[in-house]
C-alpha cells in the first residue's frame, strides 16, 4: 500500500485529524469485497495525486467495529469525507472513479465552509 495511505482501526483513528484544518478521506473496506478490490487502485491513485492537501486513509470493517457502528458503516467499499473531525459527505459502493475524484475536489476546495454544512457527532456510551 501507498504511503500516502494511512490505515486506521478503532485505536489509531485519532491520528488521521492531527494535522488541523486538512481534510480526510477515508475508505471503509473488508478484504474479501471485490468492490474494494475494484477501487483501491484509484483511491491509491487520488491519495498520491492529493498527497499534502487532504490526508488519506482505510479502515478494515472487520478489525474495526466501534468505527463501523459511531459512523454507520452498512455497506463496503464506504467512503467518508471529513472536515475538522466532522462527517460531511458519503458515497458507497464501487463509484464511478471520476465522482470519487470530483468529491474529493470539492471537499478540498470547501474545506473550511464544509463544516457549517456538518453536524457534530454526539457519543452514546450507554443507558442510564
Amino acid at each position: 500500500m501507498s504511503d500516502a495511505i494511512m490505515e486506521v482501526d478503532d485505536l489509531s483513528w485519532s491520528k488521521i485529524f492531527e494535522k488541523e484544518g486538512m481534510p480526510v478521506v477515508v475508505m471503509f473496506y473488508s478484504p474479501t469485497c471485490a468492490h474494494c478490490r475494484e477501487m483501491e487502485p484509484y483511491f491509491r491513485e487520488y491519495a498520491i495525486e492529493y498527497r499534502g492537501k487532504a490526508i488519506f486513509a482505510k479502515a478494515n470493517v472487520t478489525s474495526s467495529p466501534y468505527l463501523v457502528k459511531k459512523y454507520g458503516i452498512m455497506s463496503t467499499p464506504t467512503f467518508k469525507f471529513f472536515c475538522n473531525t466532522r462527517p460531511v459527505e458519503e458515497i458507497v459502493g464501487a463509484v464511478y472513479p471520476p465522482l470519487l475524484k470530483k468529491i474529493i475536489e470539492d471537499v478540498m476546495k470547501y474545506g473550511r465552509e464544509c463544516i457549517r454544512k456538518s453536524t457534530p457527532l454526539h457519543e452514546i456510551t450507554g443507558y442510564g
